[in-house]
């Protein structure tokens, strides 16, 4: 073969094997952009295309670097799960000021933590970067509390859920971002008594789902006389006011 073939062959070798490793590259990008920051990159790529929320996200991930991020000391960890417990036992009373006390405490925690919340745009783009799979449940609980007083009580009980996720996951005890490793739903959990844990966006209150009774009747139903016996201990009333998942919501464990 001449020796120009050659040259040539040896070329296109190259500039396939180039193009082989830059395709890699741009997939493993995509792939970790979509790990990283979930519906978040979805949604950006419908509205923009690819190349500017590629960018975009570049930018989010530059800025909260800057922002200077730090976690909560153990104390503060404690006197917040506190705090939360006490405003999510408010719901069955009084499910708008639950939720506005929820709104509140998290935009507390946000601040301590490094976050800037003066403006509510771009503080959902700086959580885009570490706690993307909870904005979706944060711009709903966020609007259904500007309308609280005209909201509905299940559209309040998202809110909550909503906010509570977002309070996980800031004051889970780590380095300086980390997410709490819960128990998927119905698995038991080690250490505990053998019993399933409920799944992990259903709260319940005083032997309810936030005001709902677990049997399917009225919480006032729930606590005659006539129950039966024999019911199952998963289905025993528990401390008022108080999630059944987990002693508070920093714990990554669920304790019986």
């Amino acid at each position: 073969m001449p020796v120009g073939a050659v040259i040539a062959v040896v070329i296109v070798f190259i500039l396939v094997a180039a193009a082989a490793a830059l395709a890699g590259t741009l997939v493993l990008r995509v792939a970790r952009l979509r790990h990283q920051f979930g519906p978040e990159y979805n949604r950006l790529v419908r509205e923009v295309g690819v190349r500017r929320a590629q960018a975009e996200l570049a930018d989010r991930q530059r800025r909260v670097a800057g922002l200077g991020l730090r976690p909560l000391t153990a104390e503060q960890r404690a006197r917040y799960s506190g705090e939360w417990t006490a405003a999510q036992e408010r719901f069955v009373d009084s499910p708008s000021q639950s939720v506005e006390a929820a709104s509140q405490l998290v935009s507390t925690v946000l601040t301590d933590r490094g976050y800037q919340v003066g403006d509510q745009t771009q503080l959902v783009k700086d959580l885009s970067v570490h706690h993307a799979r909870c904005l979706d449940g944060y711009r709903r609980a966020a609007k259904a509390t500007e309308q609280a007083a005209a909201a509905q009580t299940e559209e309040l009980r998202q809110a909550l859920l909503g906010y509570r996720e977002l309070f996980r996951d800031l004051v889970a005890p780590s380095a300086v971002e980390a997410r709490p490793l819960l128990a998927p739903p119905g698995a038991t959990v080690r250490g505990s008594t053998g019993r399933q844990s409920p799944p992990a966006d259903t709260p319940v209150i005083r032997g309810t789902v936030l005001g709902r009774s677990r049997t399917g009747r009225s919480p006032a139903s729930a606590k005659s006389p006539g129950t039966a016996a024999s019911a199952t201990s998963a289905a025993r009333p528990v401390a008022a006011g108080k999630f059944t998942q987990g002693t508070n919501p920093a714990s990554t464990t669920s304790k019986e």
